[in-house]
């Protein structure tokens, strides 16, 4: 059942409330995983568009969809991150997709028992930073760590980092508990667990996991570099019959460190940022990783073994390199814009033979991960570098099966089954414990209501369309070899639909690994993917391929991105999302005329005629300074102070401290008094860029008029417009730009730091900064403001959990703008970061973040001060 019927819908939507969809757009969403199927099996699958989508937020609640489901002859399809490329969150023939992303609390820690209780939705990354607070640690977690389940992993099982000293995901969780199609929940322990490990949620909806952690220590690297895949399955057998104890042991092959070394240089706003990037060595590349108090036992050993094998040591910086872009394995993706996955699973002994095979029979470029584990086994996740828009896909994706034939004659097999390789699951299970889960299926779930398709019998078309090909693979590999795609970046031409070139390219680009999601506030804020970044990606594909077209809700979407510029950070190919967000904002508004926010037309309104955001008298904007110090304000300086709307007319208190600190500080400076114009920003992201350009070019005038070649900001916003924004129109239009622009607090941090200004008034607080986006991410900014607190006499400074390049946005502006109370929701988890450490106020510099955190201070009942620096 791919629609519900009116009754239905609301039956949900008075259980579930805000945390039910059946929005079509939303539910697409929801209709596929990391994959990129190729052209020639998509039509084997079928329709996977859910029905509906729910977000529990507890046990009960999970229980109530279940018997929603069953009383109504629906399926239901468990969903964690998808992460996987298996298909097994894919709905088939519909039904409803349960999204655990909102079940993410950690229960329960018992350092005694050394195990965590968790619910499914719980990301690793995240529950690895509030164990190490406990002084506890992971014993395994998978390379998708900063966006993957803790549920979503025991449902697809597999091995991670610590499999060498733990083994499998399976073998290190004590006990689960999971409701089934009846609704009843069940804990399942011991040996239980083999019928939820790897099930993919067929016999039961995982709601509750209880994990074995490990002391926290501090861990020792080594890395080396392996001529051959000979040589490095040599120092893996003599590690392991040496029993060296180590934690960890993965490796690369030289097609990876070799395109590593071809990735797009990093930019920031469009421009590229010179920054040090080491040269990898085109040779297998190991890391082996182990507790510290374990590295005099194993130096005295393991550099013998590898250089007996014929491998040679890394300097320990490029080691630490190594090991600090586990998570990134897709970055090479940049550089396809596709992938083909294989993932495999081949005994130690055989390992070097398989990769030497692998080697021969693959001509096509091809990147590995190797992992080892306890029982010997080296799980292989390799990626072909592809094409998808191309119909040659098809033969490049069929090469997994080439990798999949060589693993089974070097006694190995597929990873996991899910939907694709569903007909391989006695390989994966075994037969004796394929006939208790095909029991236990039978037993709880006749129907076949829980994620149909998947590990049993699979969907018969494809199955028998993946039979076919692998029993003729050695044709379909000739096809394979012979479809070669070129590889590097190359954006021109790629524009679809009115998609410009660059964002084309990377919406193709972009991997879907979700390591974008969760501390993207526009998502958290209000909770559904079409909200991500990596959901806009996939609608961009779509779109180009005229499967949907745009309505007012998704550029809605991707106008009410903060511009945070977090997802920047965290995305594992470095993609630059919020430039690329700023250039689809332009599209969208200024050429192809689609509605922005109404209340940034009423600020062009109020800008074109009064020169500020705030619909207040141009004639009163410098109000805010006493008149007789208006007077004694040079005409003409070499460096101006810009306050900006917010801190003119709303928050005068901050232009007036600013110019009372400038003075102190010894600063000269004029100021455009009413001749000072809003900076524009708010037309930049609204996409007016019309009104943006005029204002430009009146600001960059009356600058002129003033001799001035600094510009001195306050706001944040401001500055990145002067710093950044002003200078790349102005080139882009042809206009002289002969300014740079600073930030007070870096002129006052450095006349501080000199000794010419004292900061000699207590403020008795325990204190703590936020980093504001526009300064922080978008400027790096960070240091000066702290050196300006630290120099208060009676400060006590305390960071939040997230700070610098990491800090959470207020919330503020097109939040603010677009949805205020998913604004509220936004900046009330940047106060509970102040709360948990003990601040007894928030101080920024930005105005704009300011009243917002204010208001979320006011909504939440908080008596928390939020204080201009």
């Amino acid at each position: 059942m791919t629609s519900l019927s009116p009754a239905m819908q609301q039956e949900l939507q008075e259980r579930f409330g805000q945390r039910v969809s059946f929005d079509k757009l939303e539910r697409m969403f929801y209709s596929h995983d990391v994959g990129s199927l190729p052209s020639l099996v998509k039509p084997l699958v079928g329709n996977t568009l859910p029905a509906g989508v729910i977000q529990p937020l507890s046990e009960e609640q999970v229980i109530q969809a279940v018997s929603f489901a069953r009383q109504h002859n629906l399926s239901v399809v468990p969903r964690g991150k998808s992460t996987s490329g298996y298909g097994g969150v894919m709905p088939l023939g519909g039904g409803l997709v349960i999204d655990f992303a909102w079940m993410n609390k950690v229960l329960a820690v018992d350092p005694e028992a050394m195990t965590v209780t968790v619910e499914p939705g719980v990301i690793w990354q995240r529950l690895d930073k509030e164990l190490n607070r406990q002084g506890l640690a992971l014993r395994t977690y998978p390379s998708s760590a900063p966006s993957s389940t803790v549920g979503g992993w025991l449902a697809q099982g597999g091995v991670g980092y610590g499999a060498y000293e733990f083994g499998p995901f399976r073998d290190n969780v004590v006990s689960c508990r999971a409701v089934l199609p009846s609704g009843e929940v069940r804990e399942f322990a011991g040996s239980d667990l083999d019928l939820i490990s790897g099930a993919e949620g067929i016999t039961g909806l995982i709601t509750a996991v209880t994990l074995k952690v490990r002391p926290l220590e501090a861990e020792a690297l080594w890395g080396a570099r392996f001529p051959s895949a000979a040589a490095l399955s040599k120092a893996l057998l003599a590690i392991r019959q040496a029993g060296l104890p180590l934690w960890s042991a993965n490796f690369i092959n030289p097609k990876m460190a070799d395109l590593r070394n071809h990735l797009p240089p990093h930019t920031e706003h469009g421009v590229v940022v010179e920054e040090e990037r080491p040269v990898m060595p085109e040779a297998y590349i190991a890391v082996f990783v182990a507790p510290e108090s374990r590295r005099a036992a194993l130096q005295e050993k393991l550099p013998a073994l590898i250089a007996a094998a014929g491998g040679e040591l890394l300097s320990d910086d490029l080691a630490q390199h190594e090991w600090e872009e586990r998570f990134n394995l897709m970055h090479v993706k940049r550089l396809g814009p596709s992938l083909a996955p294989a993932e495999v699973l081949v005994p130690l002994a055989n390992l070097g033979k398989a990769l030497g095979e692998i080697e021969s029979r693959i001509s096509l470029p091809m990147v590995m991960e190797g992992m080892l584990d306890r029982d010997g086994r080296v799980t292989l996740l390799g990626f072909i570098l592809h094409d998808e828009r191309k119909f040659s896909f098809n033969f490049a994706f069929a090469l997994a099966l080439t990798v999949l034939r060589i693993a089974k004659e070097n006694g190995g097999g597929a990873y996991a089954t899910g939907l694709y390789f569903a007909n391989e699951a006695k390989n994966v299970f075994g037969a004796e414990r394929l006939e208790r889960l095909r029991q236990f299926k039978a037993q709880v779930d006749p129907a076949r209501m829980l994620n149909p398709g998947k590990v049993l019998g699979g969907k018969p078309l494809l199955s028998a369309f993946m039979g076919f090909a692998l029993a003729f693979e050695p044709v379909v590999r000739r096809f394979g070899n012979a479809s070669s795609s070129p590889i590097g970046e190359r954006p021109e031409g790629q524009g679809r639909r009115g998609v410009p070139d660059e964002v084309a390219w990377h919406a193709y680009a972009c991997s879907q690994c979700g390591y974008c999601v969760d501390d993207c506030d526009q998502y958290y804020g209000r909770g559904w993917e079409s909200q991500t970044p990596r959901g806009k990606w996939f609608f961009l594909r779509q779109y180009m391929e005229g499967k949907v077209a745009w309505n007012q809700k998704m550029v809605d979407s991707f106008m009410a991105c903060t511009t945070c510029e977090l997802c920047n950070v965290r995305c594992c190919e470095d993609l630059p999302i919020e430039h690329n967000w700023l250039t689809m904002r332009g599209e969208l508004i200024h050429t192809e005329n689609k509605l922005t926010f109404p209340p940034f037309e009423i600020m062009r309104a109020s800008l074109r005629k009064e020169h500020n955001i705030w619909a207040a008298y141009r004639v009163d904007r410098p109000a805010w300074m006493p008149k007789d110090e208006l007077a004694k304000l040079p005409e003409k300086a070499e460096i101006a102070y810009f306050p900006g709307c917010t801190a003119s007319y709303v928050e005068q208190d901050v232009a007036q401290a600013t110019a009372c600190l400038l003075r102190k500080a010894g600063v000269e400076f004029t100021y455009l008094g009413k001749d000072e114009a809003c900076c524009g920003i708010p037309m930049l992201v609204a996409g007016l860029w019309d009104t943006w350009e005029e204002i430009m070019r009146h600001n960059i005038e009356a600058m002129k008029a003033r001799g001035v070649k600094t510009v001195i900001t306050s706001c944040p916003s401001c500055w990145l417009v002067w710093h950044t924004f002003y200078p790349q129109w102005a080139k882009k239009l042809g206009i002289d730009y002969p300014f740079e622009a600073k930030h007070y607090s870096e002129i006052l941090a450095a006349q501080v730091e000199a000794g010419a200004l004292k900061l000699d008034q207590p403020v008795n607080m325990r204190l703590t900064w936020h980093d504001s986006c526009h300064m922080g991410r978008g400027g790096q900014i960070y240091e000066a403001p702290r050196q300006l607190l630290r120099a208060i006499p009676g400060v006590e400074f305390v960071e939040m959990e997230h700070n610098r390049e990491q800090a959470h946005c207020c919330g503020s502006v097109l939040s603010l703008v677009a949805d205020p109370a998913a604004a509220a929701r936004i900046g009330d988890i940047r106060l509970r970061e102040a709360d948990a450490v003990g601040a007894q106020a928030v101080v920024a510099s930005c105005p704009c973040c300011e009243v917002q955190l204010r208001v979320t201070a006011d909504k939440t009942g908080r008596s928390l001060p939020v204080l201009d620096l």
